[in-house]
């Protein structure tokens, strides 16, 4: 090869290198100036004004004229098919919202801090003006919103986005969720349970991918199932299917939120964790008790694997049930790895029917944190998609999604 050609090679890896660091740096972003993408990226305003004006050519990236500290600037954000989604999880201890696209790329996102047992009306007040924040961010508005999914950590009824059973999630009984929520925004929102989000993503873009018959167990504050059949996500009659915080394993334990004594969530939930730590320790939260397992703690560490085994063993029992073909692991607790992954994934083998044709599989959650958020996201497109097709006469197939999840606005 020639010095010519080498140079001339070098200069094209060059410039699609810094193309990806431009898109990568957009997109962690949300939306940046021309200005910001300089100092982001630490390349010359010169050259990323060239790079900008290419992958616009490209259909990758979009402008628009914006305004920052009194003066016009080009803002620069992901390029956007047809419109927006937005997904919002509601954590027991946290608030996830993100906007996506139709290609199931996040454009934005933010998380922020909740209180314990946080009223549904405030939350739902910070999820509204968070939306409206993200979207003035990307330079974007609501009448791009195509739809909002919300997901919550109790069983939640189809028919009306209202919380089923009643003290799961104090302070939320009675409302309707999504008909409150479109109200503050008036988009389409659509309710489900955070588990079955879960178990949507990561059938739909994570580790269940390509499988028919799947479970996403979520261990956090609570212990929670997403049972997907057939390539469908399973939520049984008035949304209380993969309730497995609420299967009995201890017959004297305490008494559990349902009114039942000795569920799972007694025994794995975040309060019974820091529990048997706290004569040692002092005062803990569940942060704390993830944290000290990954920095190689034993007593922490020991907490983590017992729960892993307990939860397994319930697993299993759904297992059976069910005959998935993969079990995905999310939720906080499963930072921990195999410390947990290890005992849970060793329970469900030790009492599951295994078949040399399709042994089961228990892995981590490919979309780690961010699973239930995106499970949002896809409920809130295929909703949107179920209701623009349904418009022109065509009758949805059974890859389109859960579209009895539809709120009247």
């Amino acid at each position: 090869m020639s010095r010519r050609a080498a140079a001339a090679g070098s200069q094209t890896s060059l410039r699609e290198a810094n193309k990806a660091l431009v898109v990568g740096t957009v997109q962690r972003y949300g939306g940046l100036t021309q200005v910001e993408l300089a100092a982001a990226t630490g390349l010359s305003q010169a050259t990323v004004s060239t790079i900008v004006r290419e992958l616009l050519a490209a259909g990758l990236v979009d402008t628009a004229v914006t305004t920052r500290s009194g003066r016009r600037a080009q803002l620069v954000t992901l390029a956007r098919r047809v419109g927006l989604a937005v997904g919002v999880q509601v954590g027991h201890r946290h608030l996830r919202v993100a906007l996506g696209d139709f290609a199931h790329e996040v454009v934005a996102e933010q998380v922020l801090p909740l209180p314990y047992e946080h009223p549904s009306d405030t939350t739902l007040d910070r999820a509204a003006l968070l939306v409206l924040d993200l979207l003035e961010r990307i330079g974007s508005d609501l009448e791009e919103v195509v739809g909002i999914g919300v997901g919550v950590p109790a069983p939640v009824d189809a028919d009306t986005g209202m919380v089923s059973v009643p003290g799961l999630l104090r302070g939320w009984e009675g409302e309707h969720l999504g008909q409150v929520l479109t109200k503050r925004l008036g988009r389409p929102v659509h309710v489900d349970n955070d588990a079955n989000l879960g178990a949507l993503a990561e059938s739909t873009l994570g580790a269940a991918r390509g499988y028919r018959d799947a479970v996403y167990v979520r261990a956090s504050y609570g212990t929670g199932a997403g049972i997907v059949i057939n390539g469908q996500v399973h939520r049984g009659f008035a949304g209380t299917a993969g309730e497995i915080g609420h299967v009995q394993v201890d017959p004297t334990g305490h008494i559990c939120r349902c009114g039942s004594r000795g569920c799972l969530d007694t025994v794995v939930g975040a309060s019974a964790l820091v529990e048997p730590l706290r004569a040692t320790h002092g005062s803990l939260a569940l942060r704390d008790v993830i944290a000290r397992t990954r920095d190689g703690d034993p007593g922490f560490a020991r907490v983590v694997a017992d729960a892993g085994a307990v939860i397994g063993a319930v697993v299993a029992g759904l297992g059976t049930a069910v005959n998935p073909q993969c079990v995905v692991v999310g939720g906080e607790l499963s930072e921990t790895g195999e410390v947990l992954l290890g005992p849970l994934r060793d329970a469900v083998r030790r009492r599951v029917l295994l078949n040399r044709i399709a042994p089961l599989e228990v892995v981590p959650a490919a979309l780690g944190q961010r699973a239930e958020v995106m499970g949002a996201l896809v409920l809130a497109l295929r909703s949107a998609d179920v209701a623009v097709r349904g418009e022109g006469g065509a009758e949805p197939d059974d890859d389109d999604g859960p579209a009895e999840q539809e709120e009247e606005g």
